[in-house]
C-alpha cells in the first residue's frame, strides 16, 4: 500500500507552485509535508485526489494511478473544513460513509464509541450547526477516519483544539498508522510534526529543502542546543565562541549555538564552577529548523 509521487510539477500561469516533487510513504509510516503558506502542500493534495491535474510527473498507490475506486479508501481532511449545517450529526456521518462504499448499519454500529473516543459534546441527533468550533472539527475527523482508509491525507487537522483535544486527535492518528496506513499530514504546529511524523518533506515555493527520516535531519545539523543549569554567569556563557544567543527555560537556560563543538567549552566552563545541576547538548527541535530554512536560500535539497 506504498504511497509513490515522482517528479511532480505543476504551474499556475507563470508561478511555479510544485516543482519536481518526489516522496515514497510506505504503511505504517507518517510523512509530515510542511512549508509556510503557499509553498505547495495543499496543490500537493489536490493533485493527489486529481480535484487539479498535474503538468508533469506520477502519482501512484499500491503500484497504480489513483482511480475512482482508489479513491474510495482515501480519508481526507482539508483545510477548509465542509459540513453540511442543517443535516444532523449522525446524517452527516452516515453519509460521509456510504460515500465511501461503507453499509449504513456498519457505520452507525460505531458512532458511539467514536463520540467517546474524542469526548464529543452533544448528540448524535443534535444539528451540525449547533457545534462548537471544536466539536465540528471532531465530527469531520470522524467523517475522515470513520471507513478505516488505507491512505490518509490530513490538512491542519488541529485547527481550533485546545491541547488536551488535540492529543485525542493524535492517538487516532497514530492508531491508524499502528494499523498499516498510509498517512501524509501538514500541520504549522512543528511539535506535532515531530511528535507525530517519521519522515519529513520541506516546501519552499514549490521546491523540496528537506527530505529523509525526521531523527536523521535534525542529528544532520549537529547539536547546536545546550540545556544547563549553572551559576555560570549569561555575560560569560556568551562570550563563548560559537554561542548565539542565550534565554531562560524553565529552571535553566538553553544556548543556541552556530558550531556544537562550543558545547565543549561551555563544559569545560560551567564544570570548572564545581557542581552542575543539569546540562544537556541535543540535536535542534524542528521548529527551530523549519524558522532556519524558511528565511534562507537553497541550492539543493538536504536529506
Amino acid at each position: 500500500m506504498t504511497l509513490k509521487i515522482e517528479q511532480l510539477s505543476k504551474s499556475f500561469g507563470e508561478k511555479k507552485a510544485l516543482d519536481d516533487l518526489s516522496m515514497t510513504v510506505e504503511p505504517g509510516q507518517v510523512m509530515g509535508l510542511i512549508g509556510q503558506n503557499g509553498a505547495g502542500k495543499t496543490t500537493c493534495f489536490r493533485m493527489i485526489l486529481d480535484f487539479i491535474k498535474a503538468d508533469s510527473g506520477r502519482i501512484s498507490f499500491q503500484g497504480k494511478p489513483i482511480d475512482q475506486k482508489a479513491k474510495q479508501g482515501i480519508g481526507f481532511l482539508p483545510e477548509e473544513r465542509g459540513l453540511y449545517q442543517k443535516l444532523t450529526v449522525e446524517e452527516q456521518l452516515l453519509y460521509f460513509a456510504e460515500l465511501h462504499g461503507m453499509k449504513r448499519q456498519d457505520a452507525r454500529s460505531q458512532l458511539k464509541d467514536w463520540f467517546d473516543r474524542l469526548q464529543v459534546v452533544g448528540k448524535l441527533t443534535d444539528k451540525v450547526q449547533s457545534l462548537s468550533k471544536g466539536n465540528a472539527q471532531k465530527v469531520q475527523f470522524i467523517a475522515t477516519l470513520l471507513h478505516e482508509p488505507d491512505f490518509l491525507i490530513l490538512d491542519e487537522p488541529f485547527t481550533g483544539l485546545d491541547p488536551v483535544n488535540t492529543q485525542l486527535l493524535r492517538e487516532e492518528i497514530k492508531r491508524a498508522s499502528k494499523r498499516g496506513a498510509v498517512i501524509v499530514f501538514s500541520n504549522h504546529n512543528m511539535s506535532d510534526v515531530e511528535l507525530l511524523s517519521d519522515q519529513l518533506t520541506m516546501l519552499k515555493a514549490g521546491k523540496t529543502v528537506l527530505q529523509g527520516e525526521l531523527q536523521a535531519i535534525r542529528d544532520s545539523y549537529g547539536k547546536t542546543r545546550v540545556y544547563l543549569e549553572s551559576e555560570l554567569a549569561d555575560e560569560a556563557l556568551l562570550a563563548i565562541s560559537g554561542v548565539e544567543s542565550l534565554a531562560k527555560q524553565g529552571p535553566g537556560r538553553l544556548a543556541i549555538l552556530s558550531d556544537e563543538s562550543a558545547g565543549q567549552e561551555i563544559f569545560k566552563q560551567v564544570t570548572a564552577k564545581g557542581y552542575v545541576q543539569a546540562f544537556m547538548q541535543s540535536a535542534p527541535t524542528l521548529d527551530e529548523i523549519f524558522r532556519m530554512e524558511a528565511t534562507q536560500e537553497h541550492q539543493e535539497v538536504k536529506r
